[in-house]
């Protein structure tokens, strides 16, 4: 068990390894942000992303969603072995062995934290072998709706949030072992009031993008999900 003098002289205050003003580590002396363990961090401004999402379907059009889904599974697999790395390191134990209540709220502060809304998972779905996530206040659904020409039809929009979901589909498949994907069923950066995620084996979520294209809400994609067996 952590005593007081471990947590004083160790700088612990379990339940908050990813609360901002320890987890983030400013260097005065280079300008560079530092986390916790170590690691670089960087800070994207607003007109960047857009200029990224716009940038993106202009040179390469239908072909931005797997562009951009492909480099959050990339980069979310390195990302989220180095969280890894930072909690077990924090709480001194490995991750397999922390109570999924500790895990699931360190998540969604971890989210917060980098500046990605708030993450929020709903595991009433898993007998079916689906997971469900939802990101509210998402920068990346901001900055894809501020990159929307307004010329463009609102009919060919589709949810935006591929990098997230790529990431989503890191973590999940470190988690369990599995390869997982995922898929967005809503967007922010189309009015929605949360950007919602589905995510299981690409084999129980053939049909998904397809049914996201013709429009049908989350919940009626759930229910074909879990009524099928």
């Amino acid at each position: 068990m952590t005593t007081l003098q471990e947590i004083l002289q160790d700088q612990i205050l379990p339940g908050h390894c990813f609360s901002p003003a320890y987890y983030i580590r400013p260097d005065i002396h280079t300008g560079l942000l530092y986390s916790r363990g170590g690691y670089r961090l960087a800070a994207f401004p607003m007109p960047l992303l857009e200029a990224l999402y716009s940038g993106l379907r202009y040179e390469t059009g239908q072909a931005t969603r797997v562009i951009l889904y492909n480099c959050g599974r990339d980069w979310g697999e390195a990302f989220f072995r180095r969280v890894e790395d930072e909690l077990s390191g924090y709480y001194q134990q490995p991750l397999q062995e922390l109570p999924m209540g500790i895990f699931l709220d360190a998540l969604s502060d971890l989210w917060a934290t980098h500046g990605w809304g708030r993450l929020e998972l709903d595991f009433s779905a898993a007998d079916h072998g689906l997971v469900q996530a939802g990101i509210r206040n998402s920068g990346f659904a901001l900055a894809a709706r501020a990159s929307f020409n307004p010329e463009e039809p609102s009919a060919r929009r589709e949810p935006a949030g591929y990098l997230e979901a790529g990431m989503l589909a890191s973590l999940f498949s470190l988690l369990s072992g599995r390869d997982l994907i995922c898929v967005q069923t809503t967007c922010e950066s189309l009015g929605a009031d949360l950007n919602r995620f589905l995510i299981g084996t690409a084999q129980r979520l053939h049909h998904c993008e397809e049914w996201v294209r013709k429009g049908l809400s989350h919940e009626e994609i759930l229910d074909r999900l879990t009524a099928s067996p």
